[in-house]
Parts: structure tokens; sequence; C-alpha cells
């Protein structure tokens, strides 16, 4: 299912959300990109009505399948990607269209001046995104796949974040047999709970805030209109939930 916001020239399509495959498309309105590419590049293709040549780049947090799977096709069709060398180097990845981030490094592309930052995960040299356009007043922050965001920001417009599980939802699972402890502990190592977004939330500068989207949730461990009701409650700000696992 597709969920797509248009405000202030600002849109964010979700194609895929989730363990099983993650990709957002987005756009200030002059300048395309996608972010993750964790599905099979044909469903990539679909969610973007088969303009694949008019996306600008590829955004690409870490290596994992749920977010990379698609990474050499999304080369092959002459679209450049925006990774660590860590996550190149764990994908073993060589093409000439790979750009190399460095964490608080900024580049542009097209529009947008986009500045990588770590994030805490199980991977080799994840990174998030803050993304500011030049031709339109949008600041855009994309988080997900991390247990902790140790920075602080300021005049935001626009979140995605990843709210994977609720403490109390996880530790009910594991009570009662349906999560083992072995995936539990990973989680709290990897992996945000709407205890810390709200945590995060509350640490940040919200007066500018238009939209929070909620991505990568848990199908097991997460409830969505519980998450959507208390993010919304506590930020004041319109939220929407992007798609479980």
């Amino acid at each position: 299912m597709l969920l797509t916001a248009l405000i202030f020239k600002m849109e964010i399509t979700v194609l895929a959300s989730g363990s099983n495959g993650n990709c957002y498309r987005i756009s200030d309105g002059s300048t395309p990109l996608i972010i993750e590419c964790g599905i099979l590049f044909k469903n990539i293709q679909i969610g973007l009505n088969f303009k694949t040549s008019e996306i600008s780049g590829c955004l690409l947090t870490h290596c994992h399948s749920d977010h990379s799977k698609a990474v050499k096709d999304v080369l092959k069709a002459g679209i450049d990607v925006y990774t660590s060398q860590g996550t190149i180097d764990a994908l073993g990845l060589s093409e000439h269209r790979l750009r190399v981030l460095k964490s608080k490094k900024q580049i542009n592309i097209g529009t947008w001046t986009v500045l990588p930052f770590d994030t805490e995960h199980d991977a080799a040299e994840p990174l998030g995104f803050l993304l500011a356009s030049r031709s339109a007043d949008i600041k855009f922050l994309f988080a997900t796949d991390t247990f902790y965001v140790r920075y602080k920001f300021q005049g935001l417009t626009h979140i995605a974040i990843e709210c994977n599980y609720a403490d109390d939802t996880l530790r009910e699972n594991v009570d009662a047999g349906l999560i083992p402890t072995e995936l539990k502990n990973r989680l709290l190592k990897s992996h945000f709970s709407l205890e810390n977004v709200k945590e995060f939330l509350k640490a940040n500068d919200m007066s500018k805030v238009r939209e929070i989207h909620l991505i990568h949730l848990s199908e097991t461990n997460a409830d969505p209109e519980r998450f959507r009701r208390e993010i919304q409650q506590l930020t004041g700000k319109p939220t929407f939930i992007a798609g479980g696992e």
C-alpha cells in the first residue's frame, strides 16, 4: 500500500517499510530521490510508475538486505547510490556510480543538501540522513534501524523515523514464548522503540515540524494505531504510519 503526503512541496511516498523491505521516494518538487532499495527492483519500478530515469540518486543507510536488496539493479539502471564505505565493502560493491558518504560530511544532490550522520545498528557504518532543500522550506530527517540517535536537530519540517516496537509489547511476547530472548536482545541493541522515539522527539526542536512518519514497524511487537495516537498526542503534529513487516 502506497502512502503519499504532499505539503509545502514535500512529497513522501512509501513503497515499502518493514522487515520484508524498505524503499521511500522523496521530493522537494525539484529533485526526486529514493531512500533505501530493499525490495525487488521491478517493485521499485512499479512504485515509481516506471519513471526511474527521473530519480536523481538513492541514499542507502546500511547493508542489510531489507534495505539494500536491489542495489545492484539500481546501479545498473543508471542511478547513483550514496552510502558509506562500510556498506559498500559489506555488500561487495564496485561500480562507478557509487558515491561514498562520510558521517557529518555534507554533500549536494540536485536541490538537496544531504548531511549523513552515524547511527547505532548491528551493521557496518550505518547512517541516517538530514536533508535540506534549497528550493523549498524543507528540512527532512530520516532515521531507521538504530536504537539511539545522539544528535539534536533544529528547524525540522518533516520526520521519518523508525518506531519498531513497544517495550511492554516486546516483554509480553517474550514471556508468552512468541519472541526468542535472542531476538529481544538484538532488537534492544539495533532498533528504535516507541519509548526511545518519544525521548528523541522531546529532545529536539519540533516548532516547525509539519509531519511525522513512523516507519519500519514490527508486525509482532507494534500497535500502529497506538503508536500513531501516542506520538501525535505527545507532539501535536500530524503523524502517519508506514506499513509493517
